[in-house]
């Protein structure tokens, strides 16, 4: 298969940038099939029919980084694939408020993720806090494993627990850092995705309920009982959720003390600490 046959099939299949992507395909074809035994002739129609399959696979609307096998997150390599949620660019909001409220990254912290998918959010923490110890949670033993391998390669498998359950009744309290990409999409919203997301991606890390907010009236709440006296969560919303989410924080004893924007200027991430203020400041607004 040539460059211009791929990027026909690509178009005709409705992926954006189909020029782009068969290039990256055809990079990945050749990168993949460096290791494979053979020379010549030989390795050139291994990388073809390499290519050939990736072609098909994009053109089928399977997203790229399950094709590929990596996503970049925060400046770290994860392996994704089937059963994992895909790691976002917003989701690295969450990311950048943390670091704003707690610069020391000699810190001795606890962290717990709740719906830890890929292990994106907890392993980037760990990273950058190399005194911290952490717990990801999720009822999916799919992502757990990927969660786990990507622990495991970044030489973090000693600092972080996983546990496959669902969103906890009760845990050991005294976090002081609790993060959470919890699903957002309203229930009737899935079919409206786009069909990489829609017909890939994990139902149960996307569907939100009726409303959207079902995780979060389960959450925001056991997060008062988690939470050090001291300590911060941060939980990613979805677009136009930010008065929402804000009514149900109000409701729990626990005070709003930021909503961030992603860099589209989505309100994307809410910061929350134990007391009964109401939302001191907004960044990025």
């Amino acid at each position: 298969m040539t460059l211009d046959e791929a990027t026909s099939l690509l178009r005709a299949a409705e992926i954006e940038s189909p020029r782009r992507e068969a290039r990256l395909l055809q990079d990945l074809a050749q990168s993949s099939s460096t290791a494979l035994a053979g020379e010549g002739d030989h390795r050139a129609a291994m990388v073809e029919g390499a290519f050939a399959q990736y072609v098909a696979r994009r053109a089928a609307h399977e997203p790229f980084a399950y094709i590929s096998g990596h996503r970049e997150f925060y400046g770290l390599d994860f392996r994704v694939g089937p059963g994992c949620l895909i790691p976002r660019p917003d989701t690295e909001t969450l990311i950048e408020t943390a670091l704003r409220h707690r610069p020391d990254s000699a810190a001795k912290l606890s962290m717990l993720d709740l719906g830890t998918g890929s292990g994106c959010l907890l392993a980037t923490l760990l990273t950058l806090y190399p005194n911290a110890h952490g717990a990801g949670i999720d009822s999916s033993a799919e992502a757990l494993r990927w969660a786990r391998e990507n622990l495991a390669a970044l030489g973090l498998e000693s600092r972080a627990t996983l546990i496959e359950t669902d969103w906890p009744e009760e845990a050991s309290p005294g976090f002081d850092l609790i993060v959470s990409n919890p699903p957002y999409i309203p229930s009737a919203e899935i079919e409206t995705l786009a069909p990489e997301v829609r017909d890939f991606e994990p139902s149960a890390a996307l569907d939100g309920g009726p409303d959207g907010l079902a995780a979060y009236r389960v959450l925001i709440p056991r997060v008062v009982r988690l939470l050090a006296p001291t300590g911060l969560a941060l939980f990613e919303i979805g677009r136009g959720q930010c008065d929402a989410v804000s009514t149900i924080v109000s409701e729990t004893g626990l005070k709003l003390l930021e909503i961030n924007h992603d860099l589209a200027g989505i309100p994307r991430c809410v910061l929350l600490a134990q007391g009964e203020r109401n939302c001191e400041k907004r960044v990025g607004s």
